[in-house]
């Protein structure tokens, strides 16, 4: 099973792949880019519901984590929306 999601509004402009690479980096949670599934797909990522209920609960808290904390870990970092 998979779920679509779309990327959050301060990550918007930076695109699916910039931000599958940054949750990686930064969530430690692998996310397939929409582009990946065609143009259409882009503004979205893909997560697989393919490992067990701990796991995935993991995953969305490391998601939340992140996007909760982003302002403060990104500070000094290109602005997210001139990011491309």
């Amino acid at each position: 099973m998979f779920a679509w999601s779309p990327i959050p509004a301060p990550f918007k402009d930076m695109g699916s792949v910039e931000f599958s690479k940054l949750l990686v980096e930064k969530a430690e949670v692998a996310v397939a880019p929409g582009t990946g599934f065609g143009e259409r797909g882009e503004g979205f990522v893909r997560i697989a519901l393919v490992e067990n209920e701990q796991r995935i609960r993991q995953a969305a808290r490391n998601i939340r984590r992140f996007l909760e904390t982003a302002p403060e870990q990104l500070h000094n970092v290109i602005p997210l929306a001139n990011r491309r």
